[in-house]
């Protein structure tokens, strides 16, 4: 491997970025491995074997569930035309702004016993009580699997249509012409084609639902999240909360190999040609409307419903909601988002541009290991982090009451900027991957027409790359900002004493049954969190065109 004189700073770059990555799952690897208190066998013995079975049962319903919701409407815009499909292609991706925690809320504060609901059909057939009819309970695994199959169902469906669109016309003819319907050619050639793309949201799917903490605790769903919080908080065991943290690390790692040995043989299957869609059939009649209807039920109940909920609330409590606190936890949402949001710009710039620069294969594996973050789940995250930034803080308070008697308490650990670090190697993948796509539409003739003209690499980076992938780097940045926003179990741990955010807030209300005290900050982290479904809107219907 040989390495430039001037790609030397973006390589050891990569490098530093790669072992401060490394950090947080190291740090879990080993208290899960020498624990002080060594509490595997007692957990092993008593509840590990439930958290494990909730959570492959969490995980496999919600799996299963969007893939039938998320694969189904991008069928059906992809495939057919109807009255309002434009909107609904829209549409479709909004629950992807409600976080599964705020939909978990507002779904029972309207289903429970005392709820709207089943209120309202009490008084309408004169029951007295629960005896007298039945009623699903929301509270439940069923619920929990339901919640979340309403919000993370975008995740398959913007990458199931972004692959239905891109199909070769070709395909479709002979299909056609072999005497196929469309039904038919559906599940003979588009879904094996877009299967690895499927894999890919179905990953995310199940990712996001092994992160989870606000819908499982709220729902009383022992998963392995749970589990993480009871054994480190109540029980103070940080050793078995780390070995708990290990087992969830070891899910993700199958998880990620079971997606990418799904997808190995991908490129055989890509096959388009370019300015000629698929021709979309259009539906008359009652089936016109049945699929205008089939396709909005996911949007009025993942989102139509919570979001007029909320709104209903925060403009009801706005004079509660509305104070000096409310603006003081937007504030350090949207202060320390924004941190978050800046620095994985930074770092993101330095891993895609290194990658370009430097084609060794030891730059790519920590460009690639760099991106681990972000299928890591956050609770797994704030172990890993208080793990180094605990045992630094006590190594420099050690020294300074020995030598000056001096505490210097805590400095990493416990501060905004644990919660920064966590935001920043968790979505960090975010930041550079959408860059190097941006990057990678630049053509290397630019790199070296710059370099003839006596330009180092930075300053081509600044004057010639920047300028061509603003739009691409602002979008990241704006992604990781409501990501961070949304952002609840690394949030929990890792907060000061008396520190909250908004995502904090609503979590906390909503545990004490005052949802509607929480409704305003749950409303602003949808309304932020609509832009990013916007650009996404955009980038899937460019495809298209």
């Amino acid at each position: 491997m040989i390495i430039q004189a001037q790609e030397k700073p973006w390589f050891i770059s990569s490098l530093i970025i790669a072992i401060l990555i490394s950090l947080p799952i190291l740090a879990v690897l080993y208290l899960a491995f020498s624990p002080d208190e060594n509490a595997w066998p007692h957990l092993l013995s008593t509840v590990l074997p439930s958290y494990l079975k909730n959570t492959i049962i969490l995980m496999a319903g919600v799996g299963i569930l969007t893939l039938a919701i998320g694969t189904g409407s991008a069928w059906l815009i992809a495939t057919y035309d109807f009255p309002g499909k434009r909107w609904l292609s829209w549409g479709l991706l909004l629950p992807f702004a409600m976080p599964a925690y705020v939909v978990a809320y507002v779904y029972t504060d309207l289903l429970e016993y005392a709820g709207l609901i089943q209120t309202g059909l009490r008084s309408l057939f004169s029951w007295n009580s629960s005896q007298d009819y039945w009623f699903p309970e929301i509270r439940s695994m069923g619920g929990a699997i339901l919640m979340m199959s309403l919000v993370l169902y975008p995740y398959i469906y913007m990458l199931a249509r972004a692959a239905f669109l891109e199909q070769s016309i070709s395909l479709y003819r002979i299909a056609r012409s072999l005497g196929s319907s469309p039904l038919q050619f559906f599940y003979r050639v588009s879904l094996p084609i877009a299967r690895p793309a499927l894999a890919v949201g179905l990953a995310l799917v199940l990712m996001e639902t092994l992160n989870d903490f606000g819908t499982v605790d709220y729902f009383a769903v022992r998963t392995l999240t749970a589990g993480l919080y009871d054994t480190w908080l109540n029980m103070g065991n940080l050793g078995g909360a780390a070995q708990i943290a290990l087992l969830m690390v070891v899910l993700v790692v199958i998880l990620i190999s079971l997606e990418r040995y799904s997808r190995r043989k991908q490129k055989q299957f890509n096959s388009r040609n370019p300015g000629a869609p698929i021709p979309t059939i259009k539906l008359k009649g009652k089936y016109a409307y049945a699929a205008s209807i089939l396709a909005f039920t996911p949007i009025f109940f993942g989102f139509v419903i919570p979001f007029t909920v909320l709104a209903y609330y925060a403009i009801n409590y706005f004079e509660i909601s509305w104070s000096s606190k409310f603006v003081t936890y937007a504030f350090n949402s949207f202060s320390l988002a924004g941190m978050a949001a800046m620095i994985t710009l930074v770092l993101g710039l330095i891993l895609a541009y290194s990658k370009r620069m430097n084609k060794n294969k030891a730059t790519r594996f920590f460009v690639g290991f760099s991106s681990l973050g972000y299928a890591v789940p956050g609770a797994v995250l704030a172990i890993g982090i208080i793990i180094p930034f605990a045992a630094f803080d006590n190594f420099v308070d050690g020294i300074m009451r020995e030598y000056f008697q001096i505490s210097t308490g805590l400095i990493l650990s416990g501060t905004a900027f644990a919660i920064v670090f966590s935001y920043s190697v968790r979505f960090l993948a975010v930041a550079s991957g959408s860059i190097e796509s941006s990057l990678d539409k630049i053509t290397p003739n630019m790199d070296m027409a710059s370099r003839s003209m006596g330009h180092s690499h930075l300053s081509t980076l600044i004057r010639v790359h920047m300028p061509m992938i603003r739009r691409g780097a602002l979008t990241a940045m704006l992604v990781v900002f409501v990501d961070c926003l949304k952002e609840l179990p690394a949030t929990l741990i890792l907060r000061p004493f008396n520190f909250e955010t908004l995502a904090t807030q609503v979590y906390q209300f909503a545990s004490d049954e005052l949802l509607e005290r929480s409704a305003l900050s749950a409303l602003v982290i949808v309304l932020v969190g609509i832009i990013p479904v916007i650009l996404l809107d955009k980038s899937i219907s460019n495809k298209q065109q």
